[in-house]
């Protein structure tokens, strides 16, 4: 499998090996446990982000907020940002 070097300063690299030590693994653990997590994260945000701006492109929800008479803010221009 490739391998990716990485480096960290003196400070970091003594905070791994304590956080690798208190939690009694190895450091490539840690390292590798955060980058999962970091990933993890990211991907959950994006997905979140697609939900949320497909619920807002939903004319349903559109026309229900007009019906209701609220006040969104300025409508989009035709490129779809707004003004």
């Amino acid at each position: 499998m490739p391998a990716l070097n990485v480096e960290f300063s003196d400070q970091e690299l003594e905070e791994l090996r304590a956080l690798a030590q208190e939690r009694g693994t190895t450091m490539k653990a840690v390292v590798r446990e955060a980058t999962a997590d970091k990933i993890t994260r990211h991907r959950a945000l994006r997905e979140a982000a697609e939900v949320f701006q497909a619920t807002f492109r939903n004319p349903d929800l559109a026309a229900a907020i007009e019906a209701a008479g609220i006040d969104d803010g300025p409508a989009p221009h035709a490129s779809g940002r707004a003004a």
